[in-house]
């Protein structure tokens, strides 16, 4: 059987995930091979093979070449995990633009090989301080068109990048702050080459791209779209680096004469046809925020993710908390009933997301509530019918508050990146980090992107006079759907995962997870099998694969189906006694090196 799957996944063709309403998110593109670096080659060589890449000391997972490679100097050199995280996010701002950077906001899960804790940080961005709740709103209450919101200042929240990195070094780095943020200079004043990916999304994006000056002038130079393999410098962000590197983050958050902090609320109040709010106080009140990390147990393992303003480490936890009662391994990934399982234990955990998770410092969320055993095992009866559930409501876990929800109107859209890292000294680390949309707000500032994170939210405060948990409010942090997860066994981690992707990501971690656990799959095989993802009640099965072989089984036991061609970035790395074993998803530019 898995000899057939991964023959099938050989010929899965690496295409663009188109959303159903015509947004257009990342396109894939054929993988990057511009490196003449031989380890690059060989990764990318086992990324092709459908095998994982095998080491004994450190491991390194992420979403481009040159920022793979980046981190693993640094991981040569003796670096941690999060001195190699630095430098692997430096070199994503530049040559990933479209999908995170300083502009951006991250999740950030550390398990310490010396203590055995996990910590998880909160980079998200935040709203500011003069927003309200009608932020998305037109002047009749109606919700705003999802570009209409997006393009400008309107949906761009204080960035958390910066200050994250900053944190991290400062808890587990032990190499200059500085040398880290060196190969991203580098990069940025001598040049890299435009990869197919790159080029493809800017071409796709041209008008939105034009809107802003200096985005146009980076991406669309002399009014043309840069070309795949064109050379491409970006001395502006190089700039930004190296005062970072001299300062710190406080760098990126000054907002004196001639700060970037400054350069950024300019840009975004300046925008002509849809300024935003941001001031130089919403900059400097900034905080990164330690946050209680959650767990769910699933088979013998503990899975642990982040919390709320995160949605991840709930919907996953409940996902395979609800499928621990059922013996998928038995099953396999070609069952339809697998699949139902699967999709109809998703579908509950999205109704209880979609009226509880928000962020917690502004509406109580019944964390424990909805990952304790019992809710677990009350919800998972809805699965033990023979049919697709025909419709699915929140359900009624145990709290501490009194309170009526409903459910909101968000609109997140796929544009993340995910790094996965093992380091010599037994630190595993998984972050996720976005700037939300493509290209975000599409407003560009000293060399890199402006998020538009705000669009997370709901557009609808209210319904019937019933708030919803994740509406506009000061200073609040859109929830998310970013996963970075840790799966440990006997306090150990043996799986460290995530992925972009939206809403998405959620199943895509929990299939992942899954086919690794259950289905024997070894981390190469598990990140690029088929998807397939039941966020509503309609099943989405990945375009150009074998999955749409199911879909004849599944609508015969009630599910409508769709063919949807999905973008995944999956990057993990399996930690066991032979060594560490590094998996890269086939349908983005990314790979797993290592020693």
């Amino acid at each position: 059987m898995r000899l057939i799957w991964v023959f099938l996944l050989w010929a899965m063709p690496l295409w663009a995930e188109q959303a159903a309403d015509g947004v257009a998110p990342e396109a894939a593109a054929p993988v990057l091979a511009g490196s003449s670096d031989p380890e690059v080659q060989a990764a990318l060589a086992a990324k092709t093979a459908g095998v994982p890449v095998e080491a004994r000391e450190w491991m390194i997972a992420a979403a481009h070449p040159l920022a793979v490679a980046a981190g693993a100097t640094v991981l040569k050199a003796g670096g941690t995990a999060a001195d190699a995280m630095i430098a692997v996010q430096a070199v994503l701002g530049l040559v990933e633009p479209q999908s995170s950077g300083l502009g951006g906001g991250a999740f950030l899960l550390w398990h310490d090989g010396a203590t055995g804790e996990v910590t998880t940080l909160d980079g998200r961005e935040t709203a500011p301080f003069a927003a309200t709740p009608q932020l998305f709103q037109t002047g009749d209450g109606k919700p705003m068109g999802f570009w209409d919101a997006v393009i400008g200042g309107r949906s761009v929240g204080v960035p958390g990048v910066p200050a994250l990195l900053e944190v991290a070094h400062r808890r587990w780095g032990k190499q200059p702050w500085e040398s880290l943020l060196a190969p991203a200079i580098d990069l940025a004043e001598g040049g890299f080459t435009v990869s197919p990916r790159l080029a493809a999304l800017v071409a796709a994006d041209q008008e939105r791209l034009a809107r802003h000056p200096e985005t146009a002038g980076y991406f669309l130079p002399e009014g043309l779209s840069i070309a795949e393999g064109a050379r491409l410098t970006n001395p502006a962000y190089a700039a930004t680096l190296r005062e970072m590197a001299r300062a710190g983050a406080a760098a990126f958050y000054a907002t004196g004469e001639g700060g970037i902090g400054r350069a950024i609320v300019e840009a975004v109040r300046g925008v002509p046809d849809n300024p935003g709010a941001l001031s130089e106080l919403d900059l400097a009140a900034y905080r990164v925020r330690e946050r209680a990390e959650v767990y769910a147990p699933y088979r013998q393992y503990e899975v642990c993710g982040m919390g709320p303003p995160s949605s991840d480490g709930v919907a996953v936890g409940q996902i395979l908390g609800m499928l621990g009662a059922f013996d998928l391994a038995a099953l396999g990934p070609e069952s339809a009933e697998a699949w139902r399982l699967i999709g109809d234990a998703s579908r509950l955990a999205f109704a209880d997301r979609e009226r509880f998770l928000a962020d917690e410092d502004f509406t109580p969320v019944p964390v424990q509530g909805l990952l304790d055993p019992a809710y677990f095992a009350e919800r998972a009866g809805a699965l033990r019918g023979e049919k697709a559930l025909p419709s699915v409501e929140a359900g009624k876990p145990k709290w501490t508050h009194a309170g009526l929800r409903v459910d909101g109107v968000s609109l997140e859209r796929p544009s993340t990146t995910h790094i996965s890292i093992v380091d010599r000294y037994g630190n595993a680390l998984s972050m996720t980090s976005s700037i939300e949309n493509a290209f975000g707000s599409r407003v560009m500032v000293r060399g890199f992107l402006l998020n538009n994170q705000l669009t997370d939210f709901s557009f609808v405060t209210h319904r019937e006079g019933v708030r919803v948990a994740n509406h506009v409010e000061p200073g609040k942090r859109p929830r998310s759907s970013i996963a970075p997860t840790i799966v440990r066994e006997s306090g150990k981690p043996v799986l460290v995962i995530g992925s972009p992707g939206g809403s998405r990501i959620i199943g895509y971690v929990a299939q992942t997870v899954i086919a690794w656990a259950d289905w024997g799959m070894d981390v190469q095989e598990a990140v690029a099998m088929p998807h397939l993802v039941n966020r509503f009640g309609r099943y989405e099965l990945e375009e150009g694969t074998s999955a749409l072989g199911l879909a004849p089984a599944l609508e015969a036991i009630g599910f409508e189906t769709r063919g949807v061609e999905m973008t995944s970035g999956l990057h993990a790395i399996e930690i066991g006694e032979a060594g560490l074993f590094g998996g890269a998803d086939p349908r983005r530019e990314g790979i797993a090196l290592d020693q």
